[in-house]
């Protein structure tokens, strides 16, 4: 019997244990990866077209020769399978199902509602804090956009709570009219909290109303020959005024709707989300979902959304520019998880034709950049081949650089390069642990390579497959430790390349080591622009992670030394004496005295600091 037949009579066997409800399935390997997550209404009659039909695709055919197992999970409908099959492709991965690549949750902005002085502010994640939510927006340069609005017109502030309770004077935002100074009572609370709420409107698309307030303001505080205020009114109105002639205001008057629009070409596919609410465009962005090129655009545009959904708020409208596979289905599923009522359909008025085809313009145009990019890499990927002469195919380089200061806050970074470009979802920091290597760049990268790869050729949970070609930051010492690491490790075949800065560290001058041979490039060379290319973001990945660290570090406060002082304790001593070393300085009654802290807290910190 065949592999085919095989997989074939596995799920043949198991159908008659199955009952006849709605949920989700899972085909599994040999050695126990998940190859494919599907769902169903009725899942025995799901899983009979794979024993029944005989013209299955050649894909489906694929994942039956490797399927070993099989599991199932029953829900109470079938809305409730969709949205766990959603969770399960997110993750797993698994190899034969359309995946969503490059999900990540969207920035909101956050407004509070039981702070007495409410902050503006930026969120990711999930919403767990009581207040005023307004996104998604499509990337963090929209959001701050929307924020120097809202400070230009309402002046709200932006400092976290521990600055704002802890200013004399206030900063410089005030001095440019970007804040209206609440830390220091320079506007009453009474006044602060009406411009919160006009910020609130404004956002929610009411401005025109706000306008008039703000004109009668002026007028009444003139009548009152209060000029003062008249002129801050007047500054408002003047700032609303310019905001709403530059503002993009959405002429296709969606109030809350997604707009999605889909272009595939030889086998990709780009997906383009447009967000509006309130009226206004607030961004977009690109989606390259992994899938097999003979997948239909509307099964992609289906799985594509039951996925992007499934960690987000669903507008109340979503318009796509082809038909969706089971759209009565996610309709049910998305009005069932926001509580109302969610519209998804085909791009059919003409405004809605209008922006669907601008957003399809849109992924025309990203999937053919993507597309020339990936061929270009390709190239340029072979010519590395070439060059060197390495007998593999290159699909994966993994890139390795190491950053600290005399030592402390090091690190280890690892970036990782394929056709398609750079793979952050693959990169990684290491914190290295041996105190006796620390400032030792070879010793550094020793453990490095031997974590990473000692890790994978044990093959334990989360550990990365292995690359195709390593390049190391460094000379020829640099290629000799790395080469003596893999081989201890039994990795011999696996090609390294060293990259050398030139004597005077000039760029267009390196040295590649490969083999005990040093390699030279002309300084045109378009090879030498990937690798340093390649060098270069190795080199940032390192540097921004350190100086993360090092910052991490520095804010940690001499109270985390003490043990018994958590979080609360401590904000409780920072907001009663403003400092750590206030803190050190005070007396014993004065620490007794704080709210929160009992007797033999106090006297731990005192003694602490007294010892």
């Amino acid at each position: 019997m065949d592999s085919l037949e095989q997989g074939k009579k596995i799920i043949k066997d198991k159908i008659p244990l199955i009952d006849k409800n709605p949920g989700v399935y899972k085909m599994i390997s040999a050695s126990g990866e998940i190859l494919y997550i599907g769902k169903a209404k009725n899942i025995p009659n799901r899983l009979k077209s794979y024993v029944t039909e005989s013209n299955l695709p050649i894909r489906t055919e694929r994942m039956l020769s490797l399927t070993h197992n099989l599991e199932t999970t029953t829900t109470s409908n079938e809305s409730e399978a969709l949205l766990l099959e959603a969770n399960l492709i997110k993750k797993y991965k698994p190899r034969y199902n359309i995946l969503l690549r490059d999900d990540k949750s969207f920035p909101y902005i956050y407004i509070g509602n039981k702070d007495q002085w409410p902050q503006l502010t930026k969120l990711r994640g999930k919403k767990s804090k009581s207040g005023y939510y307004f996104g998604p927006f499509a990337s963090i340069g929209s959001a701050n956009w929307t924020i120097k609005i809202l400070q230009k017109i309402f002046q709200l502030r932006v400092c976290d709570d521990t600055v704002f309770k802890n200013r004399v004077r206030p900063c410089i935002l005030y001095q440019i009219k970007r804040c209206s100074g609440p830390c220091v009572g320079h506007i009453t609370e009474k006044d602060y909290i009406s411009t919160v709420n006009d910020a609130i409107d404004f956002i929610s698309g009411k401005s025109r109303r706000i306008q008039k307030n703000l004109s009668r303001e002026m007028e009444l505080a003139s009548k009152k020959m209060d000029y003062e205020k008249a002129a801050v009114a007047r500054d408002r109105i003047k700032a609303l005024t310019q905001i709403q002639t530059s503002q993009k205001i959405n002429q296709t008057n969606l109030n809350e709707a997604d707009v999605i629009s889909i272009f595939k070409e030889t086998g990709k596919t780009c997906i383009q989300v447009f967000f509006f609410r309130s009226k206004q465009n607030w961004g977009n962005q690109a989606f390259y979902p992994k899938h097999d090129p003979d997948d239909t655009v509307n099964d992609i545009l289906s799985s594509f959304m039951s996925q992007f959904y499934e960690n987000k708020t669903v507008p109340s409208l979503i318009i796509t520019n082809f038909e969706v596979s089971e759209r009565l289905l996610l309709e049910k599923t998305f009005s069932n998880k926001e509580n109302k009522q969610i519209i998804v359909k085909k791009a059919k008025l003409k405004n809605e034709v209008s922006i669907s085809k601008l957003a399809e313009k849109n992924a025309k145009q990203a999937l053919t950049q993507k597309l020339i990019q990936s061929d270009t890499n390709n190239n340029l990927i072979d010519s590395l081949t070439a060059k060197f002469k390495l007998n593999v195919n290159i699909d994966l380089i993994e890139v390795y650089d190491n950053s600290h200061i005399q030592g402390a806050d090091a690190i280890g970074a690892l970036i990782c390069f394929g056709n398609e470009g750079f793979i952050k979802k693959r990169y990684r920091k290491f914190n290295i642990k041996d105190d006796k290597i620390k400032g030792d760049d070879y010793g550094m990268m020793k453990e490095v390579l031997f974590r990473r790869f000692s890790k994978a050729i044990k093959e334990k949970s989360g550990s990365l497959s292995l690359p195709d070609l390593i390049i190391i930051d460094g000379g020829k010492g640099q290629y000799s430790v790395s080469k003596e690491i893999l081989n201890e490790l039994g990795l011999h075949d696996l090609p390294i390349l060293a990259v050398a800065k030139g004597k005077k560290r000039n760029a267009g001058e390196e040295k590649v080591y490969h083999k005990n041979k040093e390699f030279t490039f002309s300084k045109n060379d378009p090879l030498l622009f990937l690798i340093q290319r390649l060098r270069d973001e190795a080199h940032r990945f390192a540097i921004s992670t350190h100086r993360a660290k090092r910052k991490k570090n520095l804010k940690k406060s001499l109270l985390d030394q003490i043990q018994g002082i958590g979080r609360q304790r401590k904000r409780a001593l920072l907001n009663h004496f403003g400092s750590a070393r206030a803190v050190e300085s005070a007396s014993l009654d004065d620490l007794k005295s704080v709210e929160g802290i009992e007797d033999n807290i106090a006297n731990k910190i005192y003694n602490y600091f007294h010892e």
